[in-house]
């Protein structure tokens, strides 16, 4: 880690970049996790951001996603990302347009919505070159069946007795959210904090998880609660709605076609998925959804059971709203009965309510960024 109280340090990149953009003058650090370090720099007096993923597990593939996704991302216009200005494969290192970011709007999700179909949509015109999509992005992974294994063993932890018919309704579902390859460009983690909101729009950073799959499974983070994000958010029913209609009205604008795919089977499907309830580093360690009986545990602004009776109470109401037309009615009845077992759990939230998640404010919506003011006058 890059000592803080450094004011600036010669960035990490090669010569063979150095050479391409111009000598940078200085920078800063910016940011620093287990998986990136992030410095704002001044590149021939233009400011930049230079972030490079550390050594570790994944490290090459994680690069190679985010290069993939912000190249192809680059064809949108109005942008949905930064600039991608240099790259150094050898040191793991890309160079960005920096953004000016702006504290949201209360209504951000709209403009967010607007964005990720936009973004989507990046890979699936008729534009984009054949044989583009090959290499470094791989397909969205889905649910599987040792998650649907793992979800009906919380029923029967929970004593909650499983209808007939929902092991069938399940596998049938994981069939049908991996089995048919789409070619949306996905983010992997759009997330709160993921977004600048600039005056130009919403921009997108961190590709490190970009994939590709239906756009169906990301817009669903917006009603199913952010699955994989530390902000676990659930906006009021009419700002929900309008920032669905914009993602499809977007998404018409830019590919001349409806959004396809299931929103109910997309959110069913985050619904099955253990791992959503942890944060990355600690997913694939364990079964999350058998420690749902024993234990809670507060992952930024919610707890594990917190986000797990929200999704719940998603899917046995679109469920129902759907009656006759989905195929998951013993899912919709399941999902009922387990949601108003784990309400009797003891937790950790005091307070009526606690099943609820909190709204998507500018307060819970948005990560604190760093300060990024200008630059310390050069040392003489």
């Amino acid at each position: 880690m890059l000592p803080s109280k450094l004011p600036f340090r010669r960035p990490p990149f090669g010569e063979r970049l150095r050479g391409e953009l111009g000598r940078p003058v200085r920078a800063r650090t910016l940011g620093s996790s287990p998986r990136s370090r992030v410095w704002r720099a001044e590149l021939s007096g233009s400011p930049v951001v230079i972030k490079q993923l550390v050594e570790g597990p994944g490290a090459d593939e994680r690069y190679a996603r985010e290069v993939a996704a912000l190249r192809l991302a680059s064809r949108v216009r109005p942008p949905v990302v930064p600039a991608l200005l240099g790259t150094d494969p050898d040191a793991r290192v890309l160079v960005l347009e920096h953004l000016e970011h702006r504290p949201p709007a209360e209504d951000w999700i709209v403009g967010y919505a607007t964005a990720l179909a936009r973004l989507h949509a990046a890979t699936t015109s008729v534009t984009v070159p054949h044989g583009v999509l090959d290499g470094d992005l791989p397909d969205w992974a889905g649910p599987t069946g040792a998650d649907v294994d793992s979800f009906l063993g919380l029923a029967q932890a929970l004593g909650v007795p499983v209808p007939a018919g929902v092991r069938v309704e399940l596998d049938a579902l994981v069939d049908r959210l991996t089995g048919t390859p789409g070619h949306a460009l996905l983010h992997g983690d759009p997330c709160p904090g993921n977004d600048m909101h600039t005056a130009d729009g919403v921009r997108f950073i961190d590709f490190e998880q970009a994939a590709l799959g239906h756009g169906i499974v990301e817009l669903a983070y917006l009603r199913i609660g952010f699955p994989t994000c530390w902000c676990a958010t659930a906006p009021a029913a009419p700002l929900l709605t309008a920032a669905e209609t914009a993602y499809r009205t977007a998404w018409r604008a830019a590919t001349g076609t409806e959004v396809q795919g299931d929103l109910t089977d997309a959110c069913a499907g985050w619904l099955l998925r253990g791992d959503a309830l942890v944060q990355r580093a600690h997913r694939g360690t364990t079964d999350q959804l058998a420690r749902i009986p024993h234990d809670d545990w507060r992952w930024g602004t919610a707890t594990a059971r917190q986000r797990l009776a929200h999704r719940l109470g998603v899917v046995a109401g679109a469920i129902a709203d759907t009656e006759g037309i989905t195929d998951l009615g013993g899912l919709g009845r399941l999902a009922t009965d387990l949601r108003a077992a784990l309400l009797t759990l003891p937790h950790r939230l005091k307070g009526r309510g606690w099943g609820y998640l909190p709204r998507p404010s500018r307060a819970v919506g948005e990560r604190p960024q760093p300060s990024i003011g200008p630059l310390p006058a050069r040392r003489p």
